[in-house]
């Protein structure tokens, strides 16, 4: 592999429990397995790169309230993406600034990489997720969904 972006932040773990419910649609069948994973792997073979993103509550979120595979460019999610990365490994680097739990590792991205569609598409929901959940502000937008 060329190259390896991880984001691992486990900030919270929730257990619960629930009474068996019948599933009425596939969409409540996705959910519901989401939530078993806390663990997203996206990975191009061809192009050699792959995004492992650990964080109890993302894969849930991702199936539940982002926006669908192909509601974005790929240039609209790379320029994004390039902001907030940028912005994330700033403050990964000023530990005394923001809180290290929140940004403990660099993320390796680069621009002129054609990472593809699917890493640039569940990186971009990350970031989103990540901003609403922790009330955090990488960029000048305004993180919504």
């Amino acid at each position: 592999m060329k190259s390896i972006i991880y984001i691992l932040l486990i900030c919270g773990f929730t257990i619960s429990c629930n009474t068996t419910k019948p599933t009425t649609s596939n969409k409540n069948e996705k959910l519901e397995n989401a939530k078993l994973s806390d663990t997203v792997s996206i990975s191009n073979d061809e192009l050699e790169y792959e995004i492992i993103i650990i964080e109890p509550g993302f894969n849930s979120w991702l199936v539940s309230r982002a926006k669908p595979e192909g509601f974005y460019s790929q240039q609209y999610l790379e320029n994004r993406n390039l902001i907030y990365v940028n912005e994330w490994n700033n403050r990964v680097t000023q530990p005394q600034l923001y809180n290290p739990n929140l940004y403990e590792m660099q993320i390796d991205y680069q621009h002129g990489i054609d990472y593809g569609y699917e890493v640039n598409y569940k990186l971009y929901n990350y970031f989103i997720y990540f901003q609403l959940t922790y009330k955090q502000r990488l960029g000048p937008f305004i993180p919504r969904i």
